[in-house]
């Protein structure tokens, strides 16, 4: 495992933090190998929120292409270590069981802002910024970047976003919808934190329901996902999480959620 992520467990939340200051975080396909084998153990050794973290001066610049590319580019296929590692961790993180929050200070950049906006809910510093700059060395928005950005902010939006690999502020995207809340930088870990914990404690069968029932109306036609809804509100239904949250109703008390 490499020690460019930190694990930090609280509770039933745990903080996957990049950490690689020289690089600003930039990704290494073994990072993204680590971070897939996190997002498949944190769950099943009783994680029930997931907060993924970068440093004050940067979430992730990107991949690190020092790391990634040999010194005669000559034949390279630079799209390989998508299939054998960007494109995996992206499948786990949108089929991952439980909540996924972001948490962004400083540069968000190339894949490493596809790690951030791919997350259920993404906190922002005012003082971050996120960046699609693969126009700038010629190549093409990778680890989603293309799906997320379209279906966030539109397809003009994330064309300009593409196209001229200029920054976005925070302050933009939180006016365009690409991130969910806006703080000050120096309580954005603790607003992250604490949405964590909320919903650590909350229905987590149901959150697994619900982030899958997301996924698939992203692709799907409305009858599609009228379809998806009937199937898994049936699954919620047998789960412990509803039995309690109903007796809690009909009770007038507080749910407690065990998950």
């Amino acid at each position: 495992m490499s020690d460019a992520i930190l694990i930090e467990r609280v509770g039933a939340v745990t903080t996957l933090r990049l950490n690689d200051p020289a690089t600003m975080n930039a990704m290494t396909p073994q990072m993204a190998q680590d971070l897939r084998t996190l997002l498949h153990s944190e769950p099943a050794n009783g994680a029930r929120a997931i907060v993924l973290a970068g440093s004050p001066r940067a979430f992730s610049t990107g991949a690190n292409l020092k790391a990634a590319m040999p010194e005669d580019i000559a034949g390279f296929d630079v799209g390989a270590t998508l299939e054998e590692d960007y494109n995996p961790l992206m499948h786990t993180i949108r089929d991952l069981p439980v909540p996924l929050i972001s948490v962004v200070r400083g540069a968000a950049a190339g894949v490493g802002a596809s790690l951030a906006l791919s997350c259920d809910i993404i906190v922002a510093g005012k003082g971050a910024y996120f960046l699609e700059a693969f126009a700038r060395i010629g190549l093409v928005p990778d680890g989603g970047a293309t799906w997320l950005l379209t279906r966030a902010v539109g397809r003009v939006r994330a064309m300009e976003m593409m196209l001229l690999a200029e920054k976005i502020s925070a302050e933009q995207a939180f006016d365009w919808g690409l991130v969910t809340r806006l703080t000050k930088d120096d309580v954005a870990e603790h607003t992250a934190q604490n949405i964590a914990q909320k919903l650590a404690e909350g229905p987590s069968q149901s959150y697994a329901l619900i982030r899958k029932a997301a996924w698939s109306a992203a692709d799907s036609d409305f009858d599609t996902a009228l379809e998806t809804e009937r199937r898994l509100q049936r699954a919620a239904g047998e789960t412990r999480d509803f039995a309690e949250g109903l007796a809690a109703f009909r009770e007038k008390r507080q749910a407690r959620f065990e998950g």
